[in-house]
């Protein structure tokens, strides 16, 4: 997830400083590291006689760490060109100077004392000691509570954790709790937490204690969550920012726009939906004031849409998932009463139809009718993507993700509603008519019929091929958003692999690669994937997602982020492969796992979802949840659930329990004594209200789920995919035939390759290191997949080769002017190149470029763009290319992307943007590039601290060159 990955990676690239000239601290230096979020709260404390020391508190994990000063200009570590894993109790020599962060091994909670011996010059030495367990207090959390309840839960190596709960008074209307767990928790603290439910909230009673204490622990997240004031270090110089918003999280103290959308769709919006109209406002921007913005700009003169947070690359458009606003908007929009509505839909379109009219310009791809872009949620792409994309960021912004563009489907189908309601029937057809397009490009480019699954991405440019990848998110989006039919559905469910303990976000798993999206559990994407069996009428799956949710609520404590997918552990320890350790992060209260929650109680178990006209109840009880959850009830009650301003206490009554499996159908509902029909229009309601709910008939629904078993700690082909494979230098012979070499990053007896050309299966299951093809083109363009034989697992397609490299007009050919001067060769640079190019004034062009036959050609700036890391920053360079034919008339004109670059040795090698794609004839073209705009152009991030906000707008890359590739 994007915050997380990237708050870790801003301080520890911060931590490459300069080199110290003298030995003894005399600058306070900390103890900073993945432990304590590499924060500056662990001083090296002075003892005497040249030892200082740090205590600190620290949970299991595998943690990287250095010594450093607050500004991170002072720097000690082992050995600045490797980590060092540090074994306790042992001396290591340390040096003045930045360099690879060591990691410490942590097995059980504990103090750990960090001591520094800085006697003897020249000879500084590190020494890491436990100090033991975490201090308790000894006090027992249920002591003196009647009611008491534990559930026991078998773990993936066989043995049991529990979790309690207690109440001191289950009779009360208002109950206390008391929960604790025998699991170690992953972050150190004591075993037990207490809660209360009050009036302001709705309550559950259920006859089961710990599913009602498990629902007021979600409300009382859902109360921590919600501040008044926002921070992240990244913006405001680190100062509070008002909003009365939600926070993300523990951890996490800022809003951002998926996370806030995909919580609202599950449970916010209908809890508290003033707070999040407020959040989802604070994640829309006009233009930064001064900020010039180019005509091909589309939109209204504010120009204000929704902000695509930091991502790969440089945030959007190679991240362009900021449509997810919609899910949450969309929610807002069912819970406000009609004058705030009014308001308020106004402000949605208008921001959603700027949105949408340049994601159009910048991200859809009108050859295939799918919109470009990283997956939506899953940003750290050595996470889920293939190993080489972090070298080629505009290869990865050229690929089209499920999940992506489902929600791009969601913004469409709301902004065409939106503005069918404000009059607009013009805008409201185009809206829908491209919703309908998208739907169809969807299912017809990314369904995987042999799987019975979607795709959840594709190759990247030069292939193109939906890839034999899956995400549950993505999966789910498609079936609760209608994109997927009911068959295709009910395959879906069917099919998408779960573990003992629950589904994994992406699937198969990635080799060699830690916890976090990899291998993982993420509740939210689970209550995502409960609402599509829900749908469906799909049981196991359904029942499988009932209980990751509460076994993850009850054992850590709280609604987390994250959990290991075999093990559904907090933090899965791998001592073998320490760096394999994860989920790498992790927080308590994450706000769309609590979301999560609350949408299963409310969403699922109780069935209620509101619409513009009304309430919907539609319970989904199965038999196993009426047997095992709510055994001991004839009734299950949601009391004092506030909407708009009606009140409603909901009655379940439960049909008698069996061992069938199945769900019961909703046979009656009764409002206020009266019979009613769902949907229950909200006029049909009062102040107060009973809702009384017979649930009759067990239908058996589907039945289908996929299992897959595994130990956590092996990396076998159920499981993972092979790694992808690498395609050689191609061959070619007197006959024009293409000879491809095979180079598998990792060759086993169980892989065999596929071979695509042009985006195409061409070969499958080849044995061979080569395969030849008979009917290559000139422009032909390759790509290889790894296949496991036993599970069919598949890989990540390489890199692609084209038989055709394509024609470079570099800076110091004549046809190319420019007012940025021409600088180079240097240290930086190996070639000549336009530095910082692309302020709004500066031009480029190419005259007389010659084309001499007929086809598809794909045109591409040859560049290089340091404005910052790859997994961070709003400064992705984005601008317009327009291509003229020698009587001046456009040709060709569109967006292309310039993502950030890794920085790798120098001198820096180019990169290839985006292409602009222009089916041309014989002649000579005129080519100019000129500006467009990124996320730095808007207000919202005037007080960004790195390029591109507080010193103004960076749209500015380095330009070596032109590459126009034949294409077809």
């Amino acid at each position: 997830m994007t915050k997380s990955f990237h708050t870790f990676a801003v301080l520890a690239a911060l931590a490459c400083g300069t080199a110290l000239a003298d030995e003894a601290p005399a600058q306070a230096m900390y103890i900073r590291g993945a432990f304590n979020g590499w924060g500056a709260d662990a001083p090296l404390l002075d003892q005497g006689q040249g030892i200082f020391v740090a205590d600190i508190v620290i949970g299991p994990g595998w943690h990287g760490f250095k010594v450093g000063s607050k500004d991170w200009a002072r720097e000690w570590v082992i050995d600045p060109a490797a980590s060092v894993n540090i074994a306790l109790d042992a001396p290591y020599p340390l040096v003045q100077h930045g360099g690879a962060q060591d990691y410490l091994l942590v097995k059980q909670s504990g103090a750990y004392r960090f001591s520094i011996d800085v006697s003897h010059p020249g000879a500084a030495q590190l020494r890491i000691s436990r100090l033991g367990a975490p201090a308790s207090d000894g006090t027992d959390a249920h002591l003196g509570h009647a009611a008491r309840q534990t559930l026991d839960f078998t773990t993936f190596d066989g043995r049991t954790e529990s979790a309690q709960f207690s109440a001191p008074d289950a009779s009360a209307a208002l109950r206390g709790y008391a929960q604790s767990s025998t699991m170690q928790l992953r972050d150190p603290g004591a075993q037990s937490i207490t809660y209360q439910e009050t009036a302001d909230q709705p309550r559950v009673r259920s006859a089961n204690l710990a599913f009602d204490a498990l629902f007021a622990l979600a409300l009382t997240e859902m109360k921590q969550d919600a501040v008044s004031q926002i921070q992240d270090g990244n913006y405001n110089g680190g100062a509070a920012i008002a909003c009365d918003c939600f926070e993300t999280g523990e951890r996490w103290h800022y809003v951002w726009t998926r996370d806030l959308s995909y919580a609202a769709k599950l449970g916010l919006a209908m809890l508290d939906p003033q707070r999040t109209r407020n959040a989802l406002a604070f994640k829309l921007s006009p233009w930064r004031v001064g900020a010039t913005v180019a005509a091909q700009v589309a939109g209204s003169a504010a120009g204000l849409q929704i902000v695509q947070d930091t991502g790969s690359g440089g945030s959007w458009p190679v991240s362009t998932d900021r449509v997810s606003w919609a899910f949450g908007a969309e929610e807002v929009l069912n819970m406000l009463a009609p004058a705030e509505r009014a308001a308020f839909a106004q402000q949605a379109l208008t921001a959603l139809e700027n949105t949408i009219e340049n994601d159009r310009l910048a991200a859809f791809d009108g050859a295939t009718g799918l919109y470009m872009g990283e997956q939506s949620f899953l940003d750290w792409r050595e996470q889920s993507y293939a190993a080489w994309i972090v070298t080629d960021l505009a290869a990865l912004a050229s690929s089209k993700a499920l999940s992506t563009n489902v929600a791009h489907y969601k913004a469409l189908t709301l902004a065409a509603e939106l503005a069918r309601e404000q009059g607009k029937a013009a805008l409201s057809k185009k809206y829908q008519g491209w919703a309908d397009a998208l739907k169809k490009a969807i299912n017809a480019r990314l369904w995987l019929s042999g799987a019975g699954m979607y795709s959840g991405l594709t190759a990247s440019r030069f292939d193109g091929a939906p890839m034999v990848k899956f995400d549950w998110l993505g999966q789910a989006l498609a079936i609760i958003t209608g994109v997927a039919d009911e068959g295709r559905a009910q395959e879906i469910l069917a099919n998408y692999p779960h573990g003992p303990m629950g589904a994994p976000v992406i699937y198969p798993q990635q080799a060699d690669v830690p916890v976090y999206h990899n291998r993982a559990i993420w509740p939210f994407v689970t209550a995502f994937g409960l609402r599509a069996a829900a749908a469906s009428g799909n049981v196991s799956v359904a029942d499988a997602a009932y209980d990751t949710l509460m076994r993850g609520a009850a054992l850590n404590l709280s609604n987390m982020e994250n959990l290991e997918w075999l093990s559904a552990q907090p933090l899965l320890l791998d001592e073998a492969k320490p760096a394999l350790t994860g989920p790498v992060i992790n927080s308590r209260r994450q706000l769309w796992s609590v979301a999560g929650y609350l949408g299963m109680v409310i969403g699922n178990v109780f069935g209620v979802s509101t619409s513009r006209g009304g309430i919907e109840i539609r319970p989904f009880i199965t038999s196993r949840l009426r047997r095992t959850v709510f055994g001991q009830a004839d009734v299950i009650a949601l009391k004092a659930l506030r909407l708009r301003e009606h009140t409603l206490n909901i009655n379940v009554k439960l049909p008698k329990a069996t061992a069938v499996s199945g769900y019961f159908a909703v046979e009656t509902i009764f409002v206020n004594g009266k019979r009613a029909a769902s949907p229950i229009r909200w006029e049909q309601l009062g102040s107060d209200n009973l809702i009384e709910v017979v649930l009759g008939e067990l239908l058996e629904g589907q039945q289908g789920i996929k299992r897959v078993r595994a130990d956590p700690f092996a990396q076998g082909s159920a499981v993972f995919g092979p790694p992808e494979p690498v395609l050689g230098a191609l061959a070619h012979d007197a006959r024009g035939r293409t000879r491809l070499l095979i180079a598998p990053t990792d060759r086993r007896p169980n892989t065999v390759f596929n071979i695509y050309r042009d985006g195409a299966l061409v070969a499958a299951r080849v044995g061979g290191a080569s395969w030849t093809d008979s009917a290559a083109t000139p422009t032909a363009c390759y790509a290889l997949e790894a296949q496991f034989v036993d599970s069919g697992n598949r890989s990540h397609h390489s890199a692609p080769r084209c038989n055709d490299e394509g024609m470079s007009i570099a800076v110091g050919d004549a046809r190319i002017a420019s007012n940025v001067q021409v600088a180079g060769p240097n240290e930086r640079f190996a070639a000549q190149h336009l530095p910082g190019w692309g302020k709004p004034s500066d031009t480029f062009t190419v005259r007389d470029v010659r084309i001499a036959r007929t086809g598809l050609y794909q045109i591409e700036l040859e560049y290089h763009n340091s404005a910052n890391q790859i997994n961070l920053g709003i400064s992705a360079g984005v601008k317009w290319l327009t291509l003229r034919d020698h009587g001046g008339r456009v040709v060709a004109q569109g967006v292309i992307a310039l993502p950030h670059t890794a920085a790798g040795a120098m001198p820096w090698q180019p990169a290839h943007s985006t292409a602009l794609a222009a089916r041309l004839r014989p002649g000579s073209y005129l080519l100019e590039a000129s500006d467009f705009y990124n996320m730095s152009y808007l207000q919202s991030n005037s007080s960004f601290g790195a390029a591109g906000g507080v010193d103004g707008p960076m749209n500015q890359v380095d330009i070596f060159g032109v590459r126009v590739r034949a294409a077809k």
